[in-house]
C-alpha cells in the first residue's frame, strides 16, 4: 500500500478534515495512477476524492478502541528513529 498514506485513527487531537482529505487523495492516486488527472478525468478524479474522503471520516467516527490515544509527536519521533535505522543519519 501507499507509504505516504499515515494511520489516522486514535490521535491526540484527532485527524483534521486536511490530513482526511490529503490521505484520500493520495489513495486515489495510487488507485488511479494519475498524480494529476487529464481535464477528461478531472472530474471523475474529484468525486472519488470527495467519496473516499466521505467514506474515511465515516469510518474515523465510528471506530471505538480501549487503547490510550496516541501522540501525535511520539509518533514521529518514531517514524524518525526507523528512518535512521533504515537509512543512516542525515548528512548536512
Amino acid at each position: 500500500m501507499c507509504r505516504n498514506i499515515k494511520t489516522l485513527f486514535n490521535f491526540d487531537p484527532p485527524a483534521t478534515e486536511d490530513e482526511i482529505k490529503a490521505a484520500s487523495l493520495q489513495f486515489v492516486r495510487k488507485l488511479s495512477g494519475f498524480n494529476q488527472p487529464s481535464k477528461a478525468n478531472e472530474e471523475a478524479f474529484r468525486q472519488a476524492v470527495d467519496e473516499v474522503t466521505a467514506a474515511a471520516e465515516k469510518l474515523l467516527s465510528s471506530l471505538v478502541t480501549n487503547s490510550p490515544q496516541r501522540s501525535r509527536e511520539a509518533e514521529i519521533e518514531r517514524a524518525r528513529i526507523r528512518s535512521v535505522k533504515r537509512f543512516g543519519p542525515k548528512e548536512g
